[in-house]
């Protein structure tokens, strides 16, 4: 097992640390000025010089005190405003607004780092793919979990047959939302702008996509059931769900999601010969407990917090763009996703099992 666990390299993707990616931010709420702009700009290969916002008035008052070089408005953004301030655009708007800012991106020509989830339904997704495809743009969709150290560790692991051959994977993703925005009439409880709910198009997606991450797999076929009790939950069908995947390979997996809980993350996949347990496993500091017949460790390392990790994501981004190497998380990857939360939906509400193309 020391073997395993010495082996370890930081950063393996890392192509180039020559050259600067400057950044258009769209979209300035509360992740994107507290955790995305700090992470750019303790980047080693990134810089913020536009921020884009509802208003000039707005966008300009946050670029004065964050030290940016300029602050613009939607509108303004689409005009082609400041195009030549910027080098990409990282948008970080409800998710039924992504595809707009992309298509101006792509007629700017301007590379694109989408949050996730990449839209609200699958048809909008497979737009935003189409747009930057025929534009001939980068696009990156932003899974922060695929630079996390421990998940980085946990994937060189299982490829080398740490825990033999994947049987089963156990995800969970759970936070209070109401306690953590006190507004019921937040965009993420709105499906016109969250899209086919909240809990998994938010938080299921991280157990979804670092499965997938993971064991270079996908799922299949899926079976769900979902539930929304509480009066803030009216208009969206999942405060709690839960799903049965079966990902190529036969591997199960079980993935339990809810906006109205205790707040919990963890991650275990289990082999013929071992287990890789991540806990917590999407915020917060990552440690790797692992097991392999009667011995047993855990691997805690440095804090690594959301801007640590976006830090990582955005210098894995400029790295892509700078060294012209091959973005894995790009936009088929994220439309991929949007085809399994579609599924998860799809069978919660017909009540039975669903293949997933």
């Amino acid at each position: 097992m020391i073997d395993w666990i010495d082996s370890y390299e930081d950063r393996t993707w890392q192509t180039t640390d020559d050259g600067t990616v400057r950044y258009a931010l769209i979209g300035l709420g509360w992740w994107t000025i507290d955790v995305a702009l700090p992470a750019i700009e303790s980047s080693d290969l990134g810089e913020v010089t536009v921020l884009v916002s509802s208003s000039t008035e707005k966008a300009s008052r946050l670029a004065e005190e964050n030290d940016v070089q300029e602050g613009i408005s939607y509108d303004e953004f689409h005009d082609g405003a400041a195009s030549d301030e910027y080098d990409a655009v990282y948008i970080g708007t409800p998710n039924a607004y992504h595809l707009e800012y992309a298509e101006t991106a792509a007629e700017l020509d301007k590379a694109i780092l989408c949050e996730k989830p990449m839209e609200a339904t699958v048809d909008r997704a497979e737009s935003l793919v189409e747009t930057c495809e025929s534009a001939d743009v980068p696009l990156m969709i932003a899974y922060r979990m695929h630079t996390d150290p421990a998940v980085q560790r946990a994937r060189e692991l299982i490829a080398d047959g740490f825990i033999g051959e994947p049987v089963s994977v156990y995800g969970h993703n759970s936070q209070p939302l109401l306690e953590m925005i006190p507004d019921p009439d937040q965009w993420r409880l709105d499906p016109d702008l969250s899209g086919y709910g909240t809990s998994v198009m938010d938080l299921g997606i991280y157990s979804i996509n670092t499965t997938r991450f993971l064991l270079r797999r996908d799922p299949v076929s899926v079976q769900s059931q979902m539930v929304s009790n509480h009066e803030a939950f009216d208009d969206v069908p999942d405060e709690r769900s839960s799903s049965l995947f079966v990902f190529e390979d036969d591997v199960q997996m079980i993935s339990t999601s809810s906006q109205h809980a205790h707040e919990d993350t963890h991650l275990k996949i289990t082999g013929t010969e071992g287990q890789i347990d991540l806990r917590p496993a999407f915020h917060g500091e990552c440690s790797l407990h692992l097991s392999r017949g009667d011995v047993s460790v855990t691997i805690d390392h440095e804090s690594f917090d959301a801007e640590r990790e976006m830090e990582e994501e955005f210098d894995y981004f400029a790295d892509r763009l700078l060294g012209d190497a091959e973005i894995y998380p790009d936009g088929r990857h994220g439309l991929q996703d949007m085809r399994i939360i579609e599924a998860v939906h799809e069978s919660a509400e017909r009540g039975e099992p669903v293949d997933i193309e």
